[in-house]
């Protein structure tokens, strides 16, 4: 890894961690109220019926989508995170979950789901730029999930309050992939063309 983007992408991860924790519970409630409409814009565009939607389960500051589990019983899969194996992603039925890796609750009894049974993904960021590049917490997981072609090819958005949208480029390795684009409290923005 470069070092000046590791660092400089270590300071983008302070300023955006301090934006988003000031973010207060009405834009939360905006974000999950155009999750919802968005979904099904997506979900006519990219859903094939009897795939799965790969969700995730929300962290201190990230916005709480966990209710598509109960949208029109759509298969929904949650990931699970593994130091030395990356992310897998497994049926969220109604057992309960264990504590992954990361202490991140996740259905760890559950098969890993191939990447040709999902459909859609939905990430978390701490911040996202115009292109769709993303910036997480430093772990590398999504990162090398989608190094993977099968995965790169899912469409995949970012949930993310309009405030961490960068509007200049973050900082990116060679290995980062752009994402497909975000919702935020202004609604869906698609990205046609990644550069």
């Amino acid at each position: 890894m470069d070092e000046s983007i590791k660092s400089k992408k270590a300071v983008k991860r302070k300023e955006f961690s301090l934006i988003r924790s000031s973010n207060s519970s009405l834009i939360h409630e905006k974000i999950k109220s155009n999750v919802k409409s968005a979904l099904q814009t997506l979900l006519n565009k990219y859903h094939i019926e009897g795939k799965y939607i790969g969700i995730y389960w929300p962290l201190k500051g990230e916005v709480d989508i966990r209710f598509i589990k109960e949208i029109n019983n759509k298969k929904t899969a949650l990931p699970s995170s593994s130091k030395n194996k990356g992310i897998n992603y497994h049926h969220w039925s109604n057992n309960q979950l264990k504590l992954d890796s990361n202490r991140i609750p996740a259905p760890i009894g559950e098969a890993p789901i191939k990447p040709s049974d999902i459909s859609i993904l939905f990430v978390p960021a701490l911040a996202i730029d115009q292109y769709g590049y993303r910036l997480g917490y430093g772990g590398g997981y999504f990162d090398r999930l989608r190094q993977n072609d099968l995965w790169s090819s899912i469409p995949s958005f970012i949930v993310i309050s309009n405030n961490c949208i960068s509007a200049k480029p973050l900082p990116r390795d060679k290995w980062d992939l752009p994402f497909n684009g975000w919702i935020s409290e202004k609604g869906l923005h698609q990205i046609e063309a990644t550069k």
